[in-house]
């Protein structure tokens, strides 16, 4: 019932208090007085007194582990709490509950683990910590690395960020921390070390400047490609500077909170059908974009503009990096003055998106990643400490799923 192997403990009694079961267990002599962090065997310091642990439910009925556990005196951590067999250090649930609460965690919700746990979502948070720290001893998870993403993710309102790594090869999260900041990015190569961040060969990333100054640092051999989606990006916020300029030319001013209407309600309800890809668009939209055409054309080039950067990088290889050079001298010789400034932000950019379409590595990963934290993230209803968050997106995504307790 414990889940401990009987050479380890012996059972001294099983009571039933309160509808609870009781189990006191003792340590076998050669697993007593030890430090639970380093296991040496250390002079006891005082007598102790009962401590208890929850066990797994047998049935409907609660089951805790009881022991008198004394203090020791260990050289290197100072007076501790004795280690025991079954549970891990400055724990209050048996390994095998915390086993089966990271397997609940990872599989449902927050609320219908703690409803079965009978225990608060917080308190599940401090275990999967123990166990997924437990499973990646001994292994930080970041040997044999060689093309890895960089991207950070928006966890909590107050600009609260998370910066993740992914590696490409084994498609699995390696790893996060709190704050997208540079010095998140050197804590990564510091883990990293020296050694290993020489066998990096590609990093994808999305272009921000504060990750590139770190990497041109600390990688500066890694072949750095530029994400596809960002780029083109920043070809649709253009397009969209460009359509509020077209509104805001045409459109009849009626006051706040006033709905657009005539010639400013055909722009403004032209918004999605500008964002839209042309292979997706209906029939209504493809007239509303001819209307564009044949009315407002200075729109419609930067909505052709748009579309000619995203046909880019549909191909690959040579032909691709003619096709970019084509559309720089189409978007420097167009006057219009947001595309002019993506034209010139790319060209610094140029060296990072030959590269992708050289070897077409992108930060596709990275946004899945991302996309399944913002899930865990909900399904959660939200992390009071972040940490916890970290724990359970580590077993989830980076290849390290807990067992149920067997």
């Amino acid at each position: 019932m414990v889940g401990v192997d009987a050479l380890s403990v012996r059972v001294d009694s099983v009571e039933l208090v309160d509808e609870e079961v009781v189990i006191w267990l003792r340590p076998r002599r050669r697993l007593q007085w030890r430090c639970p962090t380093c296991q040496l065997r250390c002079p006891r310091y005082d007598p102790g007194r009962p401590r208890r642990w929850r066990a797994l439910d047998f049935g409907r009925t609660k089951v805790f582990v009881a022991a008198q556990v004394p203090r020791v005196s260990c050289a290197q951590h100072g007076v501790v709490v004795a280690g025991v067999p079954w549970a891990r250090p400055g724990a209050r649930h048996t390994r095998a509950f915390e086993q089966l609460a990271a397997w609940c965690a990872v599989e449902m919700s927050a609320s219908a683990a703690s409803r079965l746990l009978r225990c608060s979502w917080r308190t599940i948070g401090s275990m999967v910590t123990r166990v997924a720290a437990d499973m990646r001893a001994g292994d930080d998870g970041l040997d044999g690395l060689r093309r890895i993403g960089m991207d950070e993710i928006s966890y909590r309102r107050g600009h609260r960020y998370l910066f993740v790594v992914v590696d490409h090869d084994q498609r699995r999260l390696v790893w996060a921390a709190d704050r997208a900041n540079q010095a998140s990015v050197h804590a990564f190569f510091d883990a990293l070390g020296p050694e290993r961040t020489a066998q990096l060969t590609h990093l994808s990333a999305d272009g921000a400047k504060w990750l590139a100054d770190v990497i041109a640092v600390r990688a500066p051999h890694v072949v750095v490609c530029a994400d596809p989606f960002h780029v083109v990006r920043w070809a649709m916020d253009a397009l969209d500077e460009v359509r509020r300029h077209t509104w805001n030319e045409v459109r009849v001013h009626r006051g706040p909170n006033k709905p657009a209407i005539g010639e400013g309600k055909k722009v403004w309800d032209a918004r999605w059908t500008l964002w839209k890809n042309p292979d997706r668009h209906t029939d209504a939209e493809r007239g509303r974009l001819a209307y564009i055409a044949a009315t407002h054309p200075r729109l419609h080039r930067a909505w052709a503009l748009k579309e000619g950067l995203r046909t880019v990088f549909a191909q690959s290889g040579p032909a691709a990096i003619a096709s970019l050079d084509r559309w720089l001298s189409w978007a420097r010789r167009c006057r219009i003055p947001p595309f002019v400034k993506v034209a010139r932000r790319i060209t610094g950019y140029r060296t990072e998106i030959i590269a992708t379409l050289t070897h077409g590595l992108t930060n596709a990963l990275a946004e899945s990643v991302n996309t399944k934290i913002r899930l865990i993230t909900r399904q959660e209803f939200g992390f009071r400490n972040v940490h916890a968050l970290i724990a359970l997106a580590q077993p989830s995504l980076g290849g390290y799923r807990p067992q149920l307790p067997t």
